[in-house]
């Protein structure tokens, strides 16, 4: 779980912020935050960023994005850190840009902070929290690791941390070096905290494919209740070599698929989805599609392609939500948009199926980003659970969660307080009147 990110030149964000999902001390839908028994504190299981466009929303995603990529893929030999400092003030565009995290983690707090520019890493901190103290496993700074006690005499460590490039997290590094010390933090980045783009096709969409998935019933029960106009979704087996992609695709493919091996493919811009797998020697493929009910009550098949975008974007983030509703998960969610073409009865049906499979001993987040002001509610979410973006008349931006408002009671109607400004995020819309087109003249009005 995220308990804390802070962010500081990056993007329009120039100053520090910092996004906590520490609960506050308001008992509103406590029986669904998880407890952290020995650290003595709760942590909120979602979070809703609103705010107007151009307000720094999706930079916050990007800067998780950013910091992800950064761990697990690290970067090549010589090549620049693709880093975006606030670009708008002279005083910060050469300054490094600052990323923190607290993370827990098999019920333990990590602290993990990094600082770079373009060109290298010039500070990286890695801290185990326990319920009575803080311990410092390493920090890079001046080119030193500076190593706990426990690990200073570790001379693989130091090996380790003398072939860290400057433009290489040494978190990265120690990782492809075989180190374990630290590999839980990486892990997470890697395994646990999933982003989710506005027009990006949520990946692990072979679940709708594989009769023995767990989820697989129970997404396809689903699908008809969310008027979709879908029956169930399946596989239909094609030939190998009748999958629209470049013939060196194909022979990659053809090489790199072992047997036993299974491979997802999404072909662009026609969104088909494929699954690819040896067995007995032979590549087979399987194309999602979807099936829709006749009046005869038969069925009738249909592409992906073929269903409206807020179709597609169901069976994209239906696989999401059920994974975060499973009790053993442990998944962190970041979702950009979550809106985007879907209905508001819809997007708020799908949070309210994940929070009612919360409790004081779940460990999975949801973090979105959205301009559905109707998913405001405190009969749906706390006030700390709600933030806003916005940005100031220098272009940079900052986020304030609604708990921070004195004046926002747990009975009061925040979406007419929010909608009237009294909470910042809205755009400041200057345009008034109607619009006209000056190149368009009574003269050419009346040619007909």
């Amino acid at each position: 779980m995220i308990v804390s990110f802070s962010l500081e030149n990056w993007m329009s964000f120039r100053n520090q912020v910092t996004f906590s999902m520490v609960a506050s001390r308001e008992r509103q839908h406590g029986d669904r935050v998880p407890k952290l028994g020995k650290y003595q504190t709760r942590v909120l299981p979602v979070a809703a960023i609103y705010g107007g466009n151009a307000s720094g929303k999706t930079n916050f995603f990007k800067a998780l994005s950013f910091a992800k990529a950064l761990v697990v893929k690290g970067t090549q030999p010589d090549s620049l850190i693709p880093v975006e400092p606030f670009r708008l003030d002279a005083k910060v565009a050469d300054q490094p840009s600052r990323f923190g995290f607290e993370l827990l983690i098999d019920e333990i707090i990590y602290e993990f902070s990094f600082a770079v520019t373009r060109k290298a890493v010039l500070e990286e901190k890695l801290v185990v929290i326990t319920s009575t103290s803080e311990k410092v496993l390493y920090h890079r700074r001046d080119g030193k690791p500076n190593f706990d006690d426990s690990l200073a005499k570790d001379q693989f460590l130091q090996f380790a941390f003398k072939g860290t490039r400057d433009n290489q997290l040494f978190l990265t590094n120690s990782v492809s070096q075989k180190v374990d010390n630290f590999r839980p933090v990486y892990d997470w980045f890697k395994d646990t905290l999933e982003l989710v783009a506005p027009d990006s096709r949520f990946e692990p969409f072979e679940q709708f494919l594989d009769e023995g998935h767990p989820l697989y019933s129970t997404m396809n029960e689903m699908l008809p209740q969310l008027d979709t106009g879908i029956a169930h979704l399946g596989g239909e087996e094609i030939p190998f070599e009748n999958i629209p992609l470049p013939e060196p695709l194909k022979t990659k493919l053809q090489e790199d698929v072992k047997e036993g091996m299974t491979v997802r493919l999404l072909t662009e811009p026609i969104n088909e989805r494929f699954v690819v797998t040896r067995k007995g020697g032979e590549l087979i493929a399987k194309k999602l599609v979807t099936y829709h009910p006749k009046a005869d009550g038969t069925e009738a098949k249909f592409e992906i392609r073929q269903e409206s975008d807020g179709s597609q974007r169901v069976i994209d983030l239906l696989p999401a939500f059920l994974e975060l509703s499973a009790q053993v998960s442990k998944k962190v969610y970041v979702i950009d948009e979550v809106d985007r073409s879907l209905h508001t009865l819809l997007t708020r049906r799908l949070l309210e199926a994940y929070l009612a499979n919360c409790s004081t001993e779940t460990r999975t987040q949801l973090l979105l980003t959205t301009h559905d002001v109707l998913l405001m509610d405190q009969q749906l979410l706390r006030r700390d659970e709600m933030w806003v973006a916005e940005r100031d008349a220098t272009g940079a931006s900052n986020l304030l969660s609604f708990s921070e408002y004195k004046d926002v009671r747990y009975d009061k109607d925040i979406r007419k307080s929010y909608l009237q400004g009294r909470l910042g995020g809205i755009p400041r819309i200057l345009l008034g009147g109607a619009l006209t087109n000056p190149c368009l003249t009574e003269e050419s009005e009346g040619d007909d």
